[in-house]
């Protein structure tokens, strides 16, 4: 695309970004709108946030989106929260209006627009349990209560994160949530087994962490869905395993796909052009699996 003096920016802020496919999907969307935006990545964690904020502040963007592990820190620095934002407590996307950023949260939307082409699950009757406590958890927990999840168990490395995280799910919710302490064994990965649908929000299974999973192979069952928020690589070590035994499995793509409509949306105020989006994603997988091969 030519970039001129009236193209509008979007950035990803985040780290490590390597493994993002945010650029291509929404590019191809941008330039299949007409639109003339730009979207690219900077790399960046929580101590930097203050110093690029006040950069984009200053500069032609039409906003910026936020990953791990910037989508609570962030909150910090926004003027304004959408409703559903500021329930989660969590951000991943921010509009830039009238010189105000505006924090907002598709990845919930992203979650439950997924589960529903991809599953035949049924909120109410299903007990979760998730694993990651972070942004993106917190979305997609946050979203099953508001569905009416029968029980959500709240999981983290980081025992306060998964402890808040239930604590505000039961303000708004009550009983609707469960914290489970971290251990690798014993009571919390019981809760897991007895569990109808499994979650990996903490980002284990990729990049460095590829050889990893929260949840270890014995305590799957046949009967679980098991979901991973993980996109890149399309199959994380956890969905193998889960598949060897038997679970129906549901990656991360959906959910990026939708999050990202969502987020075109607010940018733009014009509908994202879904299929393009989802072609450009399935040429992405195509190429690292060929790749692969």
């Amino acid at each position: 695309m030519d970039i001129n003096i009236d193209t509008k920016f979007i950035t990803l802020l985040g780290k490590p970004l390597s493994q993002s496919f945010s650029a291509r999907m929404q590019n191809a969307a941008y330039k299949a709108m007409g639109q003339n935006m730009l979207y690219f990545y900077t790399e960046v964690e929580q101590d930097g946030l203050g110093d690029v904020i006040s950069g984009i502040r200053n500069m032609p963007f039409g906003g910026f989106a936020v990953t791990k592990p910037n989508k609570v820190e962030m909150l910090k620095y926004l003027d304004e929260l959408d409703p559903l934002c500021e329930m989660m407590g969590a951000v991943n996307t921010v509009a830039i209006r009238d010189g105000r950023l505006i924090g907002y949260n598709t990845d919930g939307i992203g979650f439950r627009i997924s589960m529903a082409e991809e599953t035949d699950t049924d909120v109410a009757k299903c007990s979760f349990f998730c694993a990651g406590a972070g942004g993106a958890g917190r979305a997609i927990c946050t979203v099953l209560a508001y569905d009416g999840a029968k029980k959500i168990y709240v999981y983290d490395i980081i025992d306060e994160r998964a402890e808040r995280l239930a604590a505000d799910i039961n303000r708004a919710f009550p009983d609707r949530a469960e914290y489970v302490p971290y251990e690798t064994g014993g009571e919390a990965m019981e809760k897991a087994h007895g569990a109808n649908v499994l979650i990996n929000a903490t980002g284990l299974g990729m990049a460095e962490t590829a050889d990893q999973t929260p949840f270890p192979r014995e305590i799957l069952r046949a009967e679980q869905l098991c979901f991973d928020a993980t996109y890149n690589p399309a199959e994380t070590i956890f969905l193998k395993q889960a598949k060897a035994r038997g679970c129906k499995t549901v990656n991360g793509v959906g959910m990026l796909l939708h999050q990202g409509v969502a987020q075109i949306k607010i940018w733009t105020g014009e509908d994202a052009p879904v299929d393009v989006m989802r072609r450009e994603l399935a040429d992405i997988l195509a190429g690292l699996s060929h790749k692969d091969g």
